[in-house]
């Protein structure tokens, strides 16, 4: 598999200050996904497999965004305006699309193409996290399993509740693919005919010590569970499935 984490990080560039935003506020989910990183880079050990993680926040410009979302440089987050973001040029849009999510897009590119050329077909998967209250709301999710047009991955997922670890998992949930969220899934895993699945994590299940293990044991239980019940469907063969243009360099 491969493994992507596009909101891995809260760093802003110093060229942009601090975006208007207080320090308690870029802290937040609101500028990234807490302990998304430390989980994808678990998986990452657990099943010796690469992560494309981003190094910038979202707010600075949003991996998981096609470029021509609004979103991708978002001037609003739930409720906070993101001043920094308010009034940009399109010269201003443009750098930030070729110094953060170019370098980005390219590397996961990458990453899967040199597998495909050695005849390897590998799973995308996404790692994310969720806040537990969202617009005053307590949010009794705990796992979402997220998918677009291609289900097999989370089929195979959410098979076998007894893989759940006793955590509240369900399909499409926080959040779905009409909220716009599967960018990376659909351009990086469908487009190429690989399994793909975005996973999200309520973040406050991934900053508690005693209960981190747990999540990655059940993840990793799902995982496997979902690979190889997704294996059992009878794929198209590798040379029927057309490669994407992957080859820009990857920066080092």
């Amino acid at each position: 598999m491969v493994l992507a984490c596009e909101h891995a990080s809260n760093h802003v560039p110093r060229s942009l200050g601090d975006l208007g935003l207080s320090p308690a506020v870029l802290e937040s989910h609101v500028a990234w996904d807490p302990g998304a990183r430390d989980l994808a880079v678990a998986l990452s050990e657990r099943f010796d497999a690469p992560l494309v993680a981003s190094k910038v926040s979202r707010l600075v410009y949003d991996c998981n965004r096609p470029p021509d979302a609004p979103s991708a440089i978002p001037e609003r987050s739930e409720i906070y305006d993101i001043p920094g973001n308010s009034g940009l040029s399109p010269a201003e849009i443009q750098a930030r699309h070729a110094q953060v999510y170019l370098p980005f897009r390219d590397m996961l590119a990458s990453v899967i193409s040199r597998k495909m050329e050695n005849h390897l077909r590998p799973a995308l998967i996404t790692i994310h996290s969720f806040t537990p209250v969202f617009y005053g709301e307590r949010r009794s999710v705990e796992i979402g399993i997220l998918h677009g047009t291609d289900s097999r991955l989370a089929d195979g997922m959410l098979k076998d509740p007894a893989r759940f670890g006793g955590f509240n998992v369900l399909r499409n949930a926080p959040y779905g693919p009409q909220d716009g969220v599967a960018h990376t899934i659909d351009v990086h895993g469908r487009d190429n005919g690989l399994l793909n699945v975005m996973i999200e994590v309520r973040n406050d299940l991934l900053t508690d010590r005693d209960i981190f293990p747990e999540i990655v044991e059940a993840l990793a239980g799902m995982i496997s569970g979902g690979l190889d019940f997704a294996r059992q469907d009878a794929a198209p063969a590798l040379n029927d499935i057309p490669l994407r243009d992957m080859e820009a360099s990857c920066p080092k």
